[in-house]
Parts: C-alpha cells; structure tokens; sequence
C-alpha cells in the first residue's frame, strides 16, 4: 500500500492477490482476485481451490459451467476473469462484445479516504479535494466530526461513507440525518450483515447500499426493504459472470447500483469496468492506493479511469 489502509475491522499495509491463467498454446487468459478473511478466504485457501480445479478444466470445463463447478468467492472470480480473457483473445474480439455491452466508455471513481481520526481525514480531504467524488472509511463513534472535517476541507465534492458492518442501530438512527445535511449521498453497510432488520424499521434519509450483506443475485430477495442499493464486486459474485447477473436482476427489483473492489491491481479492477458502465456509484480506485501497480496498469486521469488495454486484460 501506498499508505496504511484502515476500516472499521482493521488495517492494512500489503494488499495480497492470487492470479489464475489459463493457456492452450496459443491464447493466454489472466483474472485477479483478492482473497479476503471477512469471508474466511485466505490466499493459501484460494490457491488450493484452483488448484482442484486443474483436472476439470483440462477436461473441457468452459465458463458456464464454471457456475456451478465452484461456489462464488475469490477463486472462482480469478478463474472467471481468465475464462472471459482467454475467450476474447481466441475470438479475436473484446470481452465487452462477448457480453454483449458494446463500447465502453471512461467513468469516474470514487477516491477512499482511509479511516483516521478528523483532523488527519480532513487533512487527506484537502488533498484529493479536486476529486469529484470521495468515500469515506468510518466506524461509529466520532464519525459526523470525521464527515464534517472532509466536507469542510472538500465542499465541492461528492460524499459517500462506508462503515463495514461497524455502525449499530443508534449510529444509524443519529448519525443518517445529520450525514444528509452535510451532503452525503449513499451510506455503503451500516450494520453487520446478520443483523441489520432495523435498517427496515428506521428512516433512510441517505440512500442505504449493501455490501457485505449481498453477494450474488440469491441475496436480493431478503435485502428488498433494508437497502436501496447494492455494491456490486467481483471478489464477492465470483466473478464477471455472476456480476452481469447480480447487475441486472437488482436493477429489475429497483435497486440502485454501485460497483466496488477489494484491494488489488489494476488486472483486478478491468473486468469490474463492464459493470460500472451501468452503475450510478463506482469506487476501483485500489490501484490508487497502492505503491506500485502492475505495467500495463488502467489509466486513471485524476478520478476517471479508462477501459482496460487488451495487453492488461479483456
């Protein structure tokens, strides 16, 4: 990491990825993921996924059937990547004409301001106050001095705030109108994942975006009432696959959309980009964050990163 990364559970100064490829002599196909101990992933574990993953796909295992060779998570996201990268070059197209999506076009991500206290978050704010969208990492107690310390030092910027399961009901109920009043557009997962029924119960004066509490489009029926979004991530569908299905069975049960990633490399964020073209909120700014991102990498201009070159992915 370019800098210690803190959220509500913890903080980070390495960002650790598995990536899978797959090669038939001719073409070679490369996918990224990000395995992560919230869901108890751990690199080892994904890597011995993959590995009993060898046979079935020396025997002819295609995408679609990747589906149900795998449960969703990390490693299958990995493998999915490489199964849509690998098709696109043998097809000699572009994975987004394989998926039917078209032209892609540039969008804006939002830039993570890493949980600190206000003075420091306000100090970070001042920095990326150029940037047109910010997301802030909070936790509970002290956060509306957290929100008002970046709003005052970024007032033309928009505002999101994510607090990783780290809020409780009275957070919630206290700190969502007074987050409202400061401009802030969309609270990402208030309350931990198994217990979040109040969130039907109280007021939303700020849109209210699932993450951890939705993963594949099986969740959406028993978040309809709590939330009015869902963030949408590869590492968590099990890939791109899933995702475009997550995608639009959530926009047929008028859910908003948001796109976001773990913190990975640039070969991570390329596929989540099919899916930003149709999301009001996107956050792939891992690459930013990091010290070094993988050459090629994505282009970003200030906030708005561009489709991936073919050389990185797709």
């Amino acid at each position: 990491m370019a800098q210690p990364f803190a959220i509500s559970r913890g903080s980070r100064t390495t960002a650790e990825v598995v990536v899978a490829e797959l090669f038939d002599g001719d073409s070679r196909g490369r996918g990224e993921c990000v395995p992560y101990p919230r869901y108890g992933e751990s690199v080892d574990s994904v890597v011995a996924a993959l590995e009993k993953m060898r046979g079935p796909v020396f025997s002819g295992l295609d995408r679609k059937e990747l589906q149900h060779a795998m449960p969703p998570g990390a490693a299958r996201n990995a493998l999915d990547a490489a199964f849509w990268d690998i098709d696109a070059k043998r097809d000699n197209c572009r994975v987004a004409d394989l998926a039917g999506i078209g032209s892609l076009h540039p969008v804006v991500t939002a830039y993570t301001l890493s949980l600190d206290t206000p003075e420091r978050m306000g100090a970070a704010a001042a920095e990326h106050r150029h940037r047109p969208l910010l997301k802030l990492k909070v936790t509970g107690d002290g956060d509306l001095e957290r929100v008002q310390a970046v709003r005052h030092n970024a007032p033309q910027s928009r505002l999101i705030v994510d607090a990783n399961e780290g809020w409780t009901p009275r957070h919630f109920e206290t700190l969502s109108p007074a987050l409202a009043e400061l401009g802030v557009e969309l609270i990402e997962q208030p309350l931990p994942a198994s217990d979040d029924g109040a969130l039907a119960e109280l007021p939303h004066p700020i849109i209210v975006c699932a993450d951890e509490a939705c993963h594949t489009s099986e969740d959406l029926d028993r978040l309809v009432g709590k939330y009015d979004a869902v963030n949408i991530k590869l590492d968590k569908t099990g890939g791109l696959t899933e995702a475009l299905a997550l995608l639009e069975a959530a926009k047929a049960r008028g859910f908003g959309i948001m796109v976001g990633c773990m913190i990975g490399s640039s070969l991570a964020m390329a596929p989540a980009i099919l899916v930003a073209q149709d999301a009001s909120i996107v956050d792939l700014d891992a690459p930013l964050l990091l010290a070094a991102d993988r050459n090629p990498g994505l282009v970003y201009d200030g906030s708005t990163l561009y489709p991936p070159e073919p050389r990185l992915w797709g």
